[in-house]
C-alpha cells in the first residue's frame, strides 16, 4: 500500500459508516480526517423524498453561506452597456453579450457562475444546451437573471451557492473548506440544510429530509442526523 492509501485507510479508522452523528460531532470527526496535503472541499449529500421527474418536486435555490464557500468563484455576466460597466465595476470576471454568447457555444466555458440581465435572456435562452446541462443557466428563482447585477455579483462571489435537485432525489454541494473552523462549518451545514428545508416543493410527500452526510475530498462519508440541524 502506498504511503497516501496508509494515510487514507489511517484516515477513515474510527468511523461507524452506519452511525449517525450530530453535525457538531460529524464536523469534529471530518477535520480530523482531513489530512491530504490541500485544503479540502467539505460537501454536503442530501438524500431527499422527491421525483424531480415531476415539475411540484423540483427542489432548486440557493443560499448566502455565512462563512463563504471558501472557493474563487469566477462570474460571467451578460449585460449591455450602464449593466455591462456596472458588472465590471463589481469584479465580474468576463462580461459581455453576443461575443460572450459565442465563446459558450464554442465550448468555452471559464466560468464558475453566470449572471444575465432580462434584456439579454432572449440571447442566452439559445445556450440552454451549453449552460443548462453544467448548472450555469441564468435563473430568475436563484436570483442570476436580474437588473441588479451588482448584488448578484458580489453574492455569487461572497458565498452564495446555488443546488438542485437530481435524479434519484440527490442533492449536493460544497459547503466550505477543511481549513475552516468546526463552527464555521457546523453554520455554513445548518444555512443550507435549512434552506433546502425551506424550499420544500408542493409535491413533496412523507419525509422530505431521507439522509444527510458529509465528506471531505479525500475523507469518509459522515451519517447526520437530521434532528442536529434545526428546521430540518
Amino acid at each position: 500500500m502506498t504511503r497516501e492509501g496508509k494515510r487514507i485507510r489511517k484516515a477513515r479508522e474510527g468511523v461507524d459508516r452506519n452511525a449517525q452523528y450530530p453535525v457538531e460531532e460529524a464536523v469534529k470527526i471530518l477535520k480530523q480526517a482531513a489530512i491530504a496535503k490541500f485544503d479540502e472541499t467539505v460537501e454536503i449529500a442530501m438524500n431527499l423524498g422527491v421525483d424531480p421527474r415531476h415539475a411540484d418536486q423540483m427542489v432548486r435555490g440557493v443560499v448566502n453561506l455565512p462563512n463563504g464557500s471558501g472557493r474563487t468563484i469566477r462570474v460571467a455576466v451578460f449585460a449591455r452597456g450602464d449593466k455591462a460597466d456596472e458588472a465590471k465595476a463589481a469584479g465580474a470576471h468576463i462580461v459581455g453579450a453576443e461575443d460572450l454568447a459565442e465563446q459558450v457555444q464554442k465550448g468555452k466555458i471559464d466560468f464558475d457562475r453566470c449572471v444575465a440581465t432580462p434584456d439579454m435572456m432572449p440571447l442566452v435562452g439559445k445556450l440552454g444546451k451549453v449552460l443548462g446541462p453544467r448548472n450555469l443557466m441564468p435563473n430568475p428563482k436563484v436570483g442570476t437573471v436580474t437588473a441588479d447585477v451588482t448584488e448578484a455579483v458580489k453574492a455569487a462571489m461572497g458565498g452564495s451557492v446555488e443546488f438542485r435537485v437530481e435524479k434519484a432525489g440527490i442533492l449536493h454541494a460544497g459547503v466550505g473548506k477543511a481549513s475552516f473552523s468546526e463552527a464555521a462549518l457546523v453554520e455554513n451545514i445548518k444555512a443550507f440544510a435549512q434552506a433546502v428545508a425551506k424550499a420544500k416543493p408542493s409535491g413533496a410527500k412523507g419525509t422530505f429530509v431521507k439522509r444527510m452526510a458529509i465528506s471531505s475530498t479525500m475523507g469518509p462519508g459522515l451519517k447526520i442526523e437530521p434532528s442536529s440541524v434545526t428546521a430540518v
